[in-house]
């Protein structure tokens, strides 16, 4: 299958999404969305339809992918479920947030999307196209997110034409992504409860479902967006910054901004997480295609949603490799 030259947004309606599904199929890639972010879908059962999506992302083949699935029964026939893992499903399912368990004996996802681990990344997307999708495939779809490796995330069906025109067969527009950061993730094996990376779904909300989440060492990459460098503009990110350079353009948070006569974009005017959350990346996009100097990143609180939102400008801010 060749990929388009030009590739073109399709508005997510109901025969779009057939043809969609027909390309999937076939072992097409296919980006589309749901309330996190755009993801780079295919047949997770693939290995050739797999190895297109890093082929196409040029990422890492340590790095492995989530497969999104239709809801806890697929997920059964892919990982071995615990009573701990049901529990975190049933109470965040749909929604942003990715289990990592063992994979199941017959598991029939490709070892590829697993980078070689005995684990596999699960989760039930909570939106209408990325559900609906699944359910025509009748099959799980890896999706990393729908963009060059390394680079600031997808939240508009434009930002993913931006990155990946010419490498993917077809776009689904469904509008903004509502969330803006990609999900939470927590790895649940041998009844223990570890936090890999964190999203909106918080410490505090996993911590009253299953009463104790670990921090993971950070030592080895079991699952995605652990990786030192990453969600980086080509602009260089530096953070905590009250007073940015004159060449700086600046990324601020809250009503209260340094005077500054460079580009700037807030994240939140009202100082709301949530809506920092939402804006990440396309402030950074914005800020990316204004300012080849740098980006100054204003303080941003770490609580709740703030951690996630730290952790992936950490991310953007570390050296390129």
């Amino acid at each position: 299958m060749t990929p388009p030259a030009t590739l073109t947004p399709t508005i997510a309606d109901n025969d779009a999404i057939d043809r969609a599904s027909q390309c999937l199929l076939v072992g097409g890639l296919v980006a589309f969305p749901t309330e996190t972010v755009y993801g780079l879908g295919a047949d997770a059962t693939s290995d050739q339809a797999v190895a297109r999506i890093f082929e196409a992302k040029g990422r890492p083949q340590f790095n492995p992918l989530i497969s999104h699935v239709s809801g806890v029964e697929m997920a059964g026939q892919l990982g071995e479920l615990s009573g701990l893992a049901l529990k975190l499903a049933h109470a965040f399912w749909p929604g942003p947030l990715t289990l990592v368990v063992l994979r199941a004996p017959n598991c029939p996802v490709s070892l590829l999307a697993s980078a070689g681990l005995d684990t596999i990344a699960i989760r039930m997307p909570n939106h209408p196209v990325a559900q609906a999708l699944i359910g025509r495939v009748q099959r799980p779809l890896a999706a990393p997110s729908a963009n060059p490796s390394g680079r600031v995330s997808p939240t508009t069906a434009q930002h993913v034409t931006e990155g990946l025109d010419g490498r993917i067969d077809m776009v689904l527009d469904g509008g903004p992504c509502t969330v803006g950061l990609e999900s939470t993730v927590v790895s649940v094996v041998s009844d223990q409860v570890r936090l890999l990376r964190p999203g909106t779904i918080t410490r505090e909300q996993l911590e009253a479902v299953c009463s104790v989440v670990e921090d993971t060492n950070g030592a080895a990459i079991e699952a995605p967006g652990m990786l030192a460098s990453h969600y980086a503009p080509n602009a260089s990110v530096r953070l905590n910054v009250s007073a940015p350079a004159d060449n700086e353009a600046l990324l601020g948070f809250g009503p209260d901004l340094p005077q500054h006569d460079g580009p700037v974009a807030n994240l939140s005017p009202t100082a709301d997480l949530v809506e920092a959350a939402a804006n990440l990346f396309a402030k950074l996009r914005q800020l990316d295609a204004t300012s080849p100097h740098g980006i100054a990143v204003m303080p941003i609180p770490t609580d709740g949603i703030g951690e996630a939102i730290n952790d992936r400008l950490k991310r953007a801010a570390a050296p390129k490799t």
